[in-house]
């Protein structure tokens, strides 16, 4: 089966002379998998991630997502159709739960305030905060904050979509819900890569596990 996501020999340096965080990274992602890069923090793996969704420019390589292709020269080619659930949540503080969540399709995506506050609802009822529409980041704890995260990632109907550390917040029954969230995406069709440093959660929904090692990925 064709990769519904291909990253091919990306690099990316911090500093032009400073180490390489990310060196001839290679990787394929079918419709419908699960991949999961392991490895301990602090290693480059979200930095990996936020290349991939056009976040942040990378030095060398290309990534693949459909007909389009991020480059070097152009890597914001797949912003928009890939979604990212950052583990730093990056919810903004002054708008509700609802609103963080339909900001991106309403602006971004010019869909409709109301058929986009349907499809959000739903998604709050499936990550059980379906009470905290209403509420701020402030007064959420960290694992309802990373749900939200989760929401507003899933409103965007991403062509692929990338977990940063998707558990690392919650506790185990949470825990165990969103793993079950990751399967239930992973029957849609669309491609998932996890980054992770927690191989339980790697054993639980990988269909195909890399792992991390001196900025490169060893399948």
């Amino acid at each position: 089966m064709k990769p519904a996501l291909e990253v091919r020999e990306l690099s990316k340096r911090h500093q032009i002379k400073g180490p390489a965080v990310l060196e001839g990274v290679s990787l394929d992602v079918a419709p419908g998998e699960v991949a999961v890069v392991v490895g301990p923090s602090g290693v480059g793996k979200s930095t990996l991630l936020r290349c991939i969704a056009g976040l942040m420019r990378f030095d060398t390589g290309w990534v693949q997502l459909g007909s389009r292709r991020a480059t070097a020269e152009k890597p914001e080619a797949l912003l928009g159709a890939v979604g990212i659930v950052f583990q730093g949540f990056e919810l903004f503080p002054h708008l509700s739960v609802r609103a963080n969540c339909l900001l991106a399709p309403v602006v971004v995506r010019k869909e409709s305030a109301a058929g986009a506050r349907a499809r959000i609802d739903g998604l709050l009822e499936q990550l059980h905060i379906a009470e905290l529409g209403d509420a701020f980041p402030a007064t959420l704890s960290g694992g309802q904050q990373q749900r939200v995260a989760i929401a507003r990632a899933l409103a965007m109907a991403p062509v692929a979509l990338l977990w940063d550390e998707p558990t690392s917040a919650l506790d185990p029954a949470l825990r165990a819900s969103v793993t079950a969230l990751v399967r239930s995406v992973a029957e849609s069709g669309i491609p998932q890569l996890v980054v992770t440093h927690d191989e339980k959660v790697a054993e639980k929904v990988a269909t195909r596990i890399y792992r991390f090692e001196n900025g490169r990925l060893a399948g």
